[in-house]
Order: C-alpha cells, then sequence, then structure tokens
C-alpha cells in the first residue's frame, strides 16, 4: 500500500500563557525528513512529466541540456535531482528532447550513475568516454535548437562552466555546434513556475515561518531592558534549527525609536546589537527553507510602555500606510508585464498619493532571491536592466517587499515601514500565501 503523506495537519499551540491574539497561534504539522524527500521526490517528477515540455514547446526549443560536476553545479539541475541526492555525482549531464507530433519528451541522462527520473543512455563498458557518448545521443536526435543554460543577466540561469561548455560544445559537430542557444527563459520558467500542489502547501510554509516569527517577537523570547537585537537574530537561528528546519539567510533584527535622531539611509550599513526596550519599534527580516521552498518575512512590533496598551497612533497611521503601498504594488501584476514596467507604475501611483515609497520585491522559491522579474532594488529605483526586463508569468511566487517612509508626529521624526510577505501571481490576482501584518505585534501581547 502507497504511504500517504499529511501535509496539512495542524496542532493547536496551547502551552501555558497561550498568545491572545488570534494571527500564528496554529503551527503546521512538519514532516520528517524521510516524509519530505517522499514529497520532493513526488513534486519533481510531476514538474518534470508536465512543466518541462510545457515550457520548451513555449520557447521553441526542442532539446534542452543541463551539466554539472560534483560540487560545481548548475542550480537548475539541482532541483531535478532525487531528494536523496545532495549533489551531482562526477560529471552529470541530463537532457531533454522533444522529438515533435505530440510525442512524450525523452528524459535522459548520460552520466557514471542512475538518476531515477532520467534513462540512462551511457554505458562506459560500451563507449568509456562520456562525452563521446554525449555527442552520439544528440545527432542520433538531430535537435533544431539545443538550449544550454548560459545567460548574461541571470545567475541562476548561467550554471554551465566554463569546461563543461567546452566539452559539450566540442563533442558536437560543426551543424550541432550552431544550434546551439541559450536556455535562459527555459532555466527561470522552470524554477520560478509553482504547481497547483507546491501552491497549496506554500501556505503552510508560510504559516510555519509566521508562527516562528511571532514568537520571537514576544515576551516568551524578549524581555525589554535586557534582551539585544543580536541576541533575538541568534535566537531566530536557533529556533529554526530546533524545528529541523534550515534558514538560507542570517536573520536581521533592528530598532526605530523616538529617542534616537539617527536614520539609515543605506541598508549595506547594518548597526550592531541593541538592547530593546519599551518605546521601541522592532523590525525583523527572516526567511526559512522547507520542501525545497524559501519565505521571506519582514514584520514590526511594538514594546509597550508602562499604560500604553497599543503602539501610538501615528505607527497605527504608517502601518496603514504600508499596507496601502502593498496594495498599490500589487495591483500592478499583470501577466505579461515586466518587474520595470510594473515598478515605475507602482511608484508613480505611490507618488500621486503622497507616499514615500522604496519598492524592492523580488521572486521567490526553490532559492530566497528566485528566478524571474525584479521589481526594483532597493538602490535601484529607476530601474533594473536585465532582470527588470523579465515578463511576469501566471503560477509564480513573489516576495512582495517595500518600505514606505512615513513621518511620526509623537516621535517628531520620520521611520521606515519595511514589509515583506510572500505572495502567489495566478494570472488574476496576487495573493498573500498567508496574509500580511496588519497590526503590530505588541510586547507585551495585550488581552
Amino acid at each position: 500500500m502507497k504511504k500517504i503523506i499529511l501535509i496539512t495537519v495542524f496542532s493547536i499551540f496551547m502551552a501555558d500563557g497561550a498568545y491572545s491574539q488570534s494571527v500564528n497561534d496554529i503551527t503546521p504539522h512538519i514532516l520528517s525528513m524521510r516524509d519530505r524527500a517522499e514529497v520532493m521526490d513526488r513534486w519533481a517528477e510531476n514538474r518534470l512529466d508536465h512543466l518541462v515540455p510545457e515550457l520548451m514547446r513555449r520557447e521553441g526549443v526542442d532539446m534542452w541540456v543541463l551539466v554539472a560536476r560534483e560540487y560545481n553545479e548548475d542550480p537548475v539541475l539541482l532541483t531535478m535531482l532525487p531528494a536523496t541526492w545532495q549533489s551531482s555525482r562526477r560529471t552529470t549531464i541530463l537532457m531533454f528532447f522533444d522529438p515533435g507530433n505530440g510525442e512524450p519528451l525523452e528524459r535522459l541522462a548520460v552520466a557514471r550513475y542512475n538518476i531515477g527520473f532520467f534513462e540512462t543512455q551511457w554505458f562506459p563498458d560500451e563507449e568509456p568516454d562520456q562525452w563521446k557518448r554525449f555527442g552520439q545521443v544528440v545527432a542520433e536526435r538531430n535537435p533544431d535548437k539545443i538550449g544550454v543554460n548560459f545567460s548574461e543577466n541571470f545567475a541562476l540561469a548561467d550554471g554551465i562552466s566554463y569546461t563543461d561548455y567546452t566539452n559539450l560544445k566540442n563533442s558536437l559537430s560543426s551543424d550541432l555546434q550552431d544550434r546551439i542557444v541559450s536556455a535562459e527563459n527555459l532555466a527561470i520558467g522552470w524554477l520560478e513556475t509553482r504547481t497547483e500542489e507546491e501552491k497549496t502547501v506554500y501556505r503552510q510554509i508560510n504559516r510555519i515561518a509566521h508562527n516562528i516569527v511571532a514568537e520571537g517577537l514576544s515576551e516568551r523570547v524578549i524581555t525589554p531592558g535586557i534582551t539585544t537585537t543580536e541576541d533575538l537574530q541568534w535566537w531566530y537561528r536557533e529556533r529554526i534549527r530546533d524545528l529541523n528546519l534550515t534558514a538560507w539567510f542570517h536573520p536581521s533584527v533592528s530598532v526605530q525609536r523616538s529617542e534616537s535622531d539617527e536614520h539609515d539611509g543605506d541598508f549595506s550599513d547594518r548597526s550592531g546589537a541593541d538592547v530593546i526596550m519599551p518605546g521601541d519599534l522592532i523590525h525583523m527580516d527572516f526567511g526559512i527553507e522547507y520542501l525545497g521552498l524559501s519565505t521571506d518575512t519582514q514584520r514590526h512590533a511594538y514594546v509597550l510602555r508602562p499604560g500604553e496598551t497599543e503602539a501610538p497612533k501615528g505607527l497605527r497611521d504608517a502601518l496603514k500606510i504600508g499596507n496601502r503601498l502593498q496594495d498599490i504594488l500589487t495591483n500592478e501584476f499583470r501577466t505579461g508585464r515586466t518587474g520595470n514596467e510594473i515598478l515605475t507604475s507602482a511608484l508613480q501611483n505611490a507618488e500621486s498619493e503622497d507616499i514615500n515609497a522604496t519598492i524592492y520585491t523580488h521572486p521567490i522559491g526553490y532559492q530566497g532571491h528566485g528566478a524571474g522579474p525584479i521589481i526594483g532594488l532597493w538602490d535601484q529605483q529607476d530601474g533594473v536592466p536585465g532582470k527588470g526586463d523579465y515578463p511576469l508569468y501566471p503560477n509564480t511566487a513573489h516576495s512582495i517587499e517595500l518600505n514606505a517612509e512615513v513621518y511620526i508626529p509623537e516621535w517628531n521624526r520620520s521611520i521606515r515601514i519595511m514589509l515583506e510577505e510572500d505572495a502567489i501571481f495566478d494570472g488574476a490576482e496576487a495573493a498573500y500565501t498567508d496574509g500580511r501584518l496588519e497590526e503590530f505585534y505588541l510586547i507585551p501581547r495585550q488581552k
């Protein structure tokens, strides 16, 4: 009997001192490593069966070749290997061939070891030279276009090394060499597209992330006057590891406060540890990896002063402005529009509403800074050549990352509301996978 893996099981988080806030009190079930491998292999095979043919026919490429050597892997090839393979082995060559006429694609491997999803084409007892055998396989099929992962604009689509490219080219006749084309759009399409099952489970993955955020931004972890921003960063790292998950970058935690006139204008300048105090507005940024997919979250908490039951009105109004900026941006998501077009229109609309906006939204998926259209960088608000010129496709995931600079009357200074929430664009709208922050986390939490 085939093993059934339950992904959407939830358990209620009701330890003593349970949170009174309604958000993030539900912790999704986290699968064992073995069960994760089974899920990821099922997803990979489904994607290879259905997504690759669709993309190759969309791009008019009838052969796609991916090459990697152990510990120097093409990032696309890595996502096509069985879950128990944590690297390629020796030289690994994967091939897809579309014979046309509605016939199914061939999935081939010219590799020393059997790769479960691909049909082995190399038998060293018959032909010891791996690259010679590769050339034979290509010549036998005589493709019109041979897509190879090289790209000027996208590192994720530039996975073939110089040596491997040289060997690949030299193994082909001059006629076949002339048919080599960039597989940039194939590589990006594979990495950025989310299947129906992946989209469903992405909600739970983000719920796990948001639950960790909520726990960290609470008196369970923070003691005002003692806990530092650096303490909280390392707590997040340890908590992620305790849950048998991984972080794809080191979490960042910072504070903005009324007593300080400092206002960093350059995100590359990170301050050291600050002791978290009453009256502080805490900002955190972290992301997890689970089931091969990444999250990226930025949220705020306010530390109540004695006698306060909510954040100052100026801060609450600022968060509403941040939420409005999110709406302005996601309303610009339309299939076929480039990242630069979305950025320009969103910034113009924000300016018309007197919102001092900075937008730096990116795709997310297998990688945290994933494949697809870049919608601004924090230091490139006039557009991003290359990566920003790529169009938006349906069934893709994006981190809606931005900030609004807002004047706070109670503090007599401006602050940045810095937000980041993951969303899925289905072709009609960009919907957050697990909601967004519309009220500050409060420390201590209020009944």
